[in-house]
């Protein structure tokens, strides 16, 4: 099986703070984008990977990369205002690299992913899976909240998953969601959920956090004292 992987990492990062663009803020030293990349390419199951990058500065993308990933296979594409449409873009640019029977969507901002997960994903599409995603159980208490700031009930966790990336998806089958669903999604496996295609789970990993805020960076440098 043929993987390739696609990046989006256009995002500004507001809720970081001020500063540089989102995928290019340094962790240890490293840009995300690079730590993001590097762990992608460092399992060997990826032949190649398209970042969708702000449009205004995918040359700059070009130079990070190439600085702290030399030995990857690695496109750089002007990506969407939403995520959704930087993923879109990724799309078009796989058709590029030559045959490939699947792809891996993997946000830049959960750079530091364990290799075991990414293994976890791509054995699911090998065993069949049209759709494999990572999760987590939730373990906080999940309440609904009305307008008035009131709570209205308490949810039952027992069957509720957060869900992370390395999403993996046969290329024919996110190609279709993309073409037939309109409605905007905060991943992809809900696009692909909404043509009624079963989407497989694997167990994700509590390193595989998105970083957001500003104390996502602390806990991303601790983690790399750590390993």
């Amino acid at each position: 099986m043929r993987i390739a992987a696609i990046v989006p990492a256009a995002g500004l990062g507001v809720r970081l703070g001020p500063g540089t663009a989102k995928a290019l803020r340094d962790v240890a030293g490293t840009p995300l984008l690079v730590h993001a990349v590097r762990g992608l390419w460092s399992t060997s199951l990826v032949e190649a990977v398209v970042v969708a990058a702000p449009p205004q500065r995918t040359g700059e993308f070009e130079d990070v990369l190439a600085r702290g990933v030399p030995d990857a296979r690695v496109h750089v594409v002007g990506g969407g205002v939403t995520r959704q449409r930087s993923v879109a873009a990724g799309l078009e640019a796989v058709d590029s690299l030559g045959p490939v029977d699947a792809v891996l969507v993997h946000d830049a901002a959960r750079a530091f992913v364990p290799v075991a997960v990414v293994e976890r994903v791509v054995a699911g599409l090998r065993a069949g899976s049209a759709a494999v995603v990572p999760v987590l159980p939730v373990a906080d208490t999940i309440k609904r909240v009305a307008d008035e700031d009131v709570v209205t009930g308490t949810v039952d966790r027992s069957t509720l998953y957060a869900v992370q990336t390395p999403q993996g998806f046969r290329l024919d089958v996110l190609r279709c969601a993309y073409a037939e669903t309109a409605v905007e999604a905060t991943d992809d496996s809900a696009l692909v959920e909404a043509l009624g295609v079963p989407v497989t789970v694997v167990e994700g990993s509590e390193e595989a956090f998105k970083v957001t805020r500003p104390l996502d960076l602390l806990l991303a440098e601790a983690l790399l004292e750590r390993r």
